[in-house]
């Protein structure tokens, strides 16, 4: 219908395997382009600079902020987190779905900026499985956890702002049904307005003959 891709905004609780998804996801389908995030934490063992973040200091992020090089940014657990605007705006001019995996409080500013954009919301299939995810990642202290948790609390009163929920419960399947959904809303009429005015003046053109 169109060829600009879309811009894929996905969120979930912390723990609730977006990463994991996101990178099976990009193994399996070639039309996906992950964009990287930046952020203020400090990396967690394996993480690499440019790869899963853009590692910054606050000074820089706030200057990024101050020359409009963001397309979002949030505030999350005391660190900065947001989306750089160059890498994006190139990918989906190429026709690439470019997915952000950013908190909630970026979702809903993207939502407002872009309204064409799809948004997503990925969790285990219960609170107990959040809570065993968390702990098995073995990065972080019961006290952080716990911060987590809480954060995921208030988080979930947000959820009606998304446009599917996506369970992460069996990753082959959960690739699969995410990756359904993205190919269906780009038949969503709102993202074929070039396709709908081409039809419309097409048939205009019949009209015209039968009068």
């Amino acid at each position: 219908m169109t060829d600009k891709g879309i811009l894929i905004v996905v969120s979930g609780f912390s723990g609730a395997g977006k990463g994991t998804l996101m990178r099976k996801l990009l193994e399996t389908y070639d039309n996906y382009a992950l964009s990287v995030s930046m952020t203020t934490r400090k990396p967690r063992e394996g993480e690499r600079h440019g790869v899963e973040y853009f590692f910054a200091s606050k000074e820089e992020f706030e200057k990024k902020i101050a020359e409009d090089k963001l397309i979002e940014y949030a505030c999350y657990c005391d660190n900065y987190y947001g989306t750089p605007r160059e890498y994006v705006e190139e990918q989906l001019e190429a026709g690439k779905d470019v997915i952000l995996e950013i908190e909630i409080q970026g979702a809903l500013k993207i939502k407002e900026r872009f309204p064409d954009s799809l948004l997503l919301f990925v969790t285990p299939p219960n609170a107990k499985e959040l809570e065993r995810r968390l702990v098995g990642r073995g990065t972080e202290t019961p006290e952080v956890i716990a911060k987590r948790l809480s954060r995921a609390s208030e988080e979930s009163e947000g959820i009606e702002a998304y446009d599917y929920i996506v369970v992460n419960d069996d990753l082959e399947e959960c690739v699969k049904q995410l990756h359904s959904i993205v190919i269906n809303a780009h038949y969503a009429p709102n993202r074929c307005a070039e396709f709908i005015n081409q039809i419309r003046e097409e048939l205009k053109e019949f009209s015209k003959g039968a009068n």
